[in-house]
């Protein structure tokens, strides 16, 4: 069983409501922590923190952007995953669930357990990544 801890950025609460059921259902038998940061932006940096205690074996960032009127869209976007994408390339076993969507109703069809399931998705991406760990370490 792996200690994972899911980071959530929950600008959108409902949407995010859908993301985190499918990751939890992903994580079933595994001890699952949930914390919550305020935008898309925090979640590599609450991994980052949380990592140095050594207490998570994996880690699954969540939430949703979606294109605006502005270029805050591609900074956001861009940079949540670059930060996600350095932990792992530093070793950490994250699983990214930031969906980067041009509306509320591909959002809806990604997060939705049933349907796109990027929740359960980047859920199961952690554990395999831990899986690699774990095989190489």
């Amino acid at each position: 069983m792996a200690r994972v801890l899911i980071v959530e950025a929950r600008y959108y609460a409902h949407l995010n409501d859908m993301l985190l059921a499918g990751a939890r259902r992903a994580l079933d038998g595994h001890d699952v922590e949930v914390i919550t940061v305020p935008g898309a932006l925090e979640v590599p940096g609450a991994i980052s923190l949380a990592s140095d205690g050594g207490e998570f074996d994996a880690y699954v960032g969540l939430g949703v952007v979606i294109r605006g009127e502005t270029y805050h869209f591609e900074i956001v976007a861009g940079e949540s995953a670059r930060g996600i994408m350095a932990l792992t390339m530093d070793g950490l076993p994250v699983g990214n669930g930031i969906l980067t969507v041009e509306n509320e109703a591909q959002a809806i069809v990604r997060a939705d357990p049933g349907q796109g399931d990027k929740g359960g998705d980047a859920a199961r991406a952690a554990l395999a990544l831990l899986q690699l760990q774990e095989r190489f370490a």
